[in-house]
């Protein structure tokens, strides 16, 4: 049936709701906003005169088909190239959603959203709904089709599987600013030891290149193996330029609400490093180069001023 303009209005209004909850379920933007545009044909195909709350049934929708991509995301990545991360969203991006409680905050972290893989694709689900949306076990139940007592299992354990993991450290966007400043710093000096006295003992960098750019296949571990690591990445040299076309801007900003570099050439987003910052200082860097999963980063990017770049590189 044809829509009519309040039909799509309504929908319009739900879009960055939807695109936030797609986004936690699915760790990649790109099928988020698949997954919302397939949710748009559907309510396209029905008559929105008969359905009484277009939220809820929106949200089923929705989820319902990230739980069908989930199932499918699993058997790809099984023989995805290298390291699997997310999608990184830069600051500002609607798509990251709510941001009112620590809870919502959290939850699209690359930390949190590297540990949520572990789960299965009903805990994610109740998950996501109910720490970031607050959504009640009741509609939790009817959009997944379960019992309020199985949903509250369910995210019983999700809890567990995911606090198991968790480290992080809140910053806001001066302290963000401070630690790349300072990291940077260790980084160009040509010297581990800056480097380590920033890192934890069990500090990890990982790379997702996804088989298009050079990324190593295991992560580096220990915050020596780790601090040489960074140290030899922003050492310039001439294969790196060939490698990436030029000597690319770095900036600082955030990302999924973690401190972030950000690598520029040309006007293109070329790397997201997200660094994960506890009490006892940086422990992860990961860092996502596959361009595929760049290109939001990048619209979003040219569309807002970040003013001069911190340093160039290579």
């Amino acid at each position: 049936m044809a829509l009519t303009m309040n039909d799509v209005d309504r929908f319009e209004a739900a879009r960055p709701r939807l695109e936030a909850i797609a986004y936690r379920l699915l760790g990649s933007a790109s099928e988020a906003e698949d997954a919302v545009q397939e949710t748009f044909l559907r309510w396209q195909a029905t008559d929105a005169d008969r359905i009484e709350v277009p939220e809820a049934w929106l949200t089923k929708v929705l989820t319902n088909l990230c739980l069908n991509q989930l199932t499918s995301a699993r058997a790809r990545r099984e023989t995805y190239v290298g390291q699997w991360l997310p999608e990184p969203v830069l600051a500002g991006d609607p798509m990251l959603g709510p941001a009112d409680t620590a809870e919502q905050r959290e939850s699209v972290s690359f930390a949190v959203l590297a540990l949520l893989e572990r789960l299965s694709p009903t805990e994610r689900a109740v998950y996501v709904l109910r720490e970031a949306f607050d959504y009640p076990h009741r509609e939790i139940a009817e959009i997944l089709d379960i019992t309020e007592a199985a949903s509250q299992q369910i995210l019983h354990r999700a809890r567990k599987h995911v606090a198991d993991g968790k480290a992080r450290t809140e910053v806001d966007e001066a302290a963000a600013r401070r630690i790349i400043d300072e990291f940077l710093a260790a980084a160009t000096s040509g010297r581990t030891e800056p480097l380590v006295r920033l890192l934890t003992q069990d500090a990890i960098a990982v790379g997702d290149g996804g088989g298009k750019v050079p990324a190593r296949a295991r992560a580096f571990e220990g915050a020596l193996a780790v601090a040489k690591f960074m140290r030899g990445l922003f050492k310039p040299g001439k294969a790196k330029r060939d490698l990436v076309g030029g000597s690319p801007d770095v900036y600082a900003t955030t990302a999924n609400g973690d401190p972030a570099v950000v690598v520029v050439l040309d006007g293109r987003v070329i790397g997201v490093m997200c660094l994960e910052v506890t009490p006892e200082g940086i422990a992860a860097f990961r860092n996502q180069v596959n361009p595929d999963k760049l290109a939001r980063a990048t619209r979003q990017w040219v569309a807002t001023d970040h003013g001069e770049p911190l340093l160039r590189v290579f």
